[in-house]
C-alpha cells in the first residue's frame, strides 16, 4: 500500500508546482516548453521545473527493472576511495580512436544519496582524473539511472563546477550527454551564467548510443546493462516496434598493403617478412631523431582528420613523411593507434590476467614476475615488445625535458599493449596494468635483457 500512496503525493506535488508555471505560461499541460526557459532568470523556478522533469521521468520509468550493479565489485578494498569506487559510477574505457583517455560516469551506477557521501564522490572523480588531465580527454556521462533518489544537489554541481579549475577543462576535448532529457536542459540553463562560451561547445548531446561509433571506439566502452536495455526501449519507441538490430558493415578483407586493424603475422607476411612492422619501425626513428625532448609527448592529441589521413596512406602502401606535417605529436600519436588497433594487443590476451595478480606479488619481486611474463610471450610478440620498450626507456631518461617518466609512460601506454579478450578494461584494472608497464619501461634491462633472439631489432 505504500507505493501507491507514495506515487499518488507525488503526482498531487508535481501538479501543485506544475499550477504555478501554467500560470505563468513555461509549461504547456504536461510538456515542457523550452522556448521559455532562455526567460527564466529565477533560479529557484529552474530548479524547481528540473525536479518536477526528474520526476516525470520516474514515473514512465516505473516499468523498467531498478538499475543493479552488473556485477561484484572488484575494486581493492585498500583503495583509497573504495567506499565510493565499489559502486562502478566512474570508469576508465581506455583510449578513444584517436589516442585520448574515455572516462565513464554512469547516473543508473549511483546508490539512494543517504548511502554515498557526495564530498567522497566528487573528491574521486578529482583523483581520478587528477591521473589524465595532464593529457587530452574524454567524458562519457550516461544520464539515464538519475532519479530524485540518487542525485546529487544542484549546490553540489555548483561546488563541483567551482572545483574544476583550468587544469581540469583545458584538455577535456568533448563531453558526450547520452540520453539527455529536459532535466538535463534545465539545468544547463542554471549553469549558463556560470559557463564559459569556450567549454560550452564541448557538449554533444547523444540521443542514441549507436551514435558513439562514429566518434569512440565502442566495443571497449563500459555501458551498464541498464543504459543498453534504456536505448533499446528508445529507439523502440521511436520506430513504433522492436528495436532495430545496430547495424555494423560486414567485414571487408584487408589490403595487402594493410597495416592498421591487421595481425602482426598479416602484417610481417606481406612486408617481406619485416619482423617490426613497419609503421612502428618508422613513427620510432621519427621520433628518436626529433620528439625525444618534446615536452608532453605521448600525451597529446591532433587532428582527427589528419590521423585519418595519414592511415590511409600507410594502409594504402604509399610513403609517409612525417616532415611535411611540421607536427611531432602526429608520428607519436600514429604509433599509439597502431598498437590500440591490433586485433590482439602485442601483450596478447592470454597475459592479461596475469598482469592483474601483479598487485598481489611483494614489491621486490615484481620486476622478476614481469620478466617471466613477458619472457613467456611468443618470439615475435617479444621482439616487438623489445623494440617498442627500448625506446619508451629511451624516452624516459629525457624526461627532465619531456616531462614523460616511466610512470607517465605507463599511463599512456599500459592500456594500448593488453587488454582483456571480452569486454572493456575496468578502472580498477588500470592499477596493475600501469604498474607492470612502468617497470617495464623502467627496468628494461633487467626484463628484456636475458632473452636475446637471433631476429631482435633495436631502436
Amino acid at each position: 500500500m505504500r507505493r501507491p500512496f507514495r506515487l499518488v503525493w507525488r503526482k498531487f506535488w508535481i501538479g501543485c508546482i506544475l499550477l504555478k508555471f501554467l500560470r505563468l505560461g513555461f509549461v504547456s499541460g504536461l510538456k515542457l516548453d523550452l522556448n521559455f526557459l532562455a526567460g527564466m532568470t529565477n533560479p529557484s523556478d529552474l530548479e524547481q521545473l528540473a525536479e518536477i522533469e526528474l520526476q516525470k521521468g520516474e514515473e514512465e520509468d516505473e516499468e523498467e527493472q531498478r538499475a543493479v550493479p552488473d556485477g561484484p565489485s572488484r575494486t581493492d578494498p585498500s583503495h583509497p576511495y573504495y567506499d565510493v569506487a565499489r559502486h562502478g559510477i566512474i570508469q576508465v574505457s581506455g583510449d578513444d580512436n584517436y589516442g585520448r583517455k574515455l572516462i565513464v560516469f554512469s547516473s543508473c551506477c549511483l546508490p539512494p544519496s543517504h548511502q554515498l557521501n557526495h564530498r567522497r564522490l566528487l573528491e574521486y572523480l578529482k583523483f581520478t582524473l587528477d591521473q589524465y588531465v595532464e593529457m587530452d580527454y574524454i567524458l562519457v556521462y550516461f544520464h539515464y539511472g538519475l532519479r530524485s533518489s540518487n542525485k546529487p544537489s544542484l549546490r553540489w554541481l555548483r561546488e563541483a563546477y567551482g572545483e574544476f579549475d583550468r587544469k581540469y577543462k583545458k584538455n577535456l576535448k568533448t563531453l558526450y550527454v547520452v540520453h539527455p532529457t529536459n532535466f538535463i536542459r534545465i539545468v544547463w540553463n542554471i549553469f549558463k551564467p556560470l559557463i564559459s562560451h569556450k567549454f560550452g561547445k564541448k557538449l554533444k548531446y547523444v540521443n542514441y548510443l549507436v551514435e558513439l561509433r562514429e566518434h569512440l571506439n565502442y566495443d571497449q566502452l563500459f555501458i551498464p546493462a541498464d543504459v543498453l536495455r534504456h536505448d533499446e526501449k528508445l529507439r523502440a519507441a521511436q520506430k513504433g516496434g522492436p528495436p532495430p538490430p545496430v547495424k555494423t558493415p560486414p567485414p571487408r578483407p584487408p589490403l595487402p598493403t594493410q597495416q592498421f586493424g591487421v595481425s602482426l603475422q598479416y602484417i610481417r607476411e606481406k612486408n617481406r617478412e619485416a619482423i617490426i612492422p613497419p609503421v612502428m619501425a618508422q613513427t620510432v626513428a621519427y621520433l628518436k631523431e626529433k620528439g625525444l625532448r618534446t615536452e608532453g609527448i605521448f600525451r597529446r592529441s591532433v587532428r582527427v582528420q589528419t590521423i585519418k589521413e595519414v592511415q590511409k596512406l600507410y594502409n594504402q602502401g604509399k610513403p609517409v613523411n612525417f616532415d611535411l606535417y611540421q607536427d611531432v605529436h602526429i608520428a607519436a600519436v600514429i604509433l599509439k593507434t597502431f598498437l590500440r588497433e591490433l586485433p590482439e594487443p602485442l601483450l596478447t590476451f592470454r597475459v592479461y590476467s596475469q598482469v592483474l595478480e601483479l598487485l598481489g606479488v611483494e614489491s621486490s619481486l615484481r620486476a622478476t614476475r614481469c620478466k617471466q611474463i613477458v619472457e613467456s610471450l611468443p618470439e615475435h610478440n617479444f621482439i616487438v615488445l623489445k623494440f617498442l620498450l627500448c625506446f619508451l626507456n629511451m624516452v624516459s631518461q629525457e624526461s627532465l625535458s619531456n616531462k614523460m617518466s616511466a610512470s607517465n609512460l605507463a599511463c599512456v601506454f599500459g592500456v594500448n599493449l593488453v587488454w582483456p579478450r571480452h569486454g572493456s578494461i575496468s578502472l580498477s584494472a588500470l592499477t596493475p596494468i600501469n604498474i607492470f608497464t612502468e617497470i617495464l619501461v623502467e627496468h628494461f634491462a633487467a626484463v628484456f635483457g636475458s632473452r636475446c633472439p637471433p631476429a631482435q631489432v633495436t631502436p
